[in-house]
């Protein structure tokens, strides 16, 4: 039998970390909870956990600082709690990391649907292999190892990057939608924001080099997508 998988809610809100926690017991998951930032990150590094539900606003370190200091050393999955108001969170959230979010106030019900399709998204799957490298002119990129490599320097990317970045170069020139990426790499059953997209091709854009404006590797088709620009060696 498959062990459960492994959640950490973390939340100063009590009241919203039973509820959260009770449902995903419901589920058959294994939670474990944690009151801010700090007990956050010594849990993430203790239990390695299969996915964290992070609020962001927090006393002490709240769910950004968390979240850059788990990225640090762990590739677990993150969904973040942001508040209604608070767009901005939202991005800085998905920019330092993470996978999804959920605004609040929120259906217990929608975040199990939320976990349970990020978590059908195996990173584990994805890293080994035979997977054959897919070159380009001074833009490499190596499935098996999971690394780019830009101008003969190695480029840090996040593992969603990655999975972003390959399923592009693995058609170039070809238009993908959001829906189409997202599917892609998310899963067919994600439930978020397909702005989760824009976010991390600009994050893409940002470790390559590349410009928006005039861009050299991933270009933005206006009102489509993205395609990937570079010619194959």
């Amino acid at each position: 039998m498959t062990a459960p998988a492994k959640i950490l809610v973390v939340d100063d809100e009590t009241n919203l970390r039973t509820l959260v926690g009770s449902y995903l017991r419901a589920e058959g998951y294994e939670v474990a909870e944690a009151v801010d930032g700090i007990e956050a990150v010594k849990l993430v590094r203790k239990r390695h956990p299969d996915l964290v539900v992070l609020d962001v606003r927090m006393p002490g370190m709240d769910g950004i600082d968390a979240l850059r200091e788990i990225r640090t050393f762990s590739d677990v999955f993150v969904i973040m709690l942001t508040a209604r108001a608070e767009e901005a969170d939202k991005v800085i959230g998905l920019s330092v990391g993470a996978d999804d979010y959920l605004t609040k106030p929120f259906s217990p019900r929608e975040l199990v649907a939320r976990v349970k399709a990020v978590l059908r998204r195996s990173r584990i799957d994805k890293r080994g292999g035979d997977e054959e490298l897919l070159a380009f002119p001074d833009l490499s990129i190596d499935p098996g190892r999971r690394t780019v490599t830009a101008v003969d320097s190695e480029k840090k990317v996040t593992a969603l990057e990655f999975d972003l970045l390959a399923a592009l170069a693995s058609q170039p020139g070809r238009v993908f939608s959001r829906r189409q990426l997202l599917e892609a790499v998310w899963g067919w059953d994600f439930v978020g924001d397909e702005r989760v997209v824009d976010v991390h091709i600009r994050n893409l854009r940002q470790a390559l080099g590349d410009s928006a404006t005039d861009p050299v590797v991933i270009g933005t088709v206006r009102g489509v997508g993205y395609r990937f620009l570079l010619e194959p060696l």
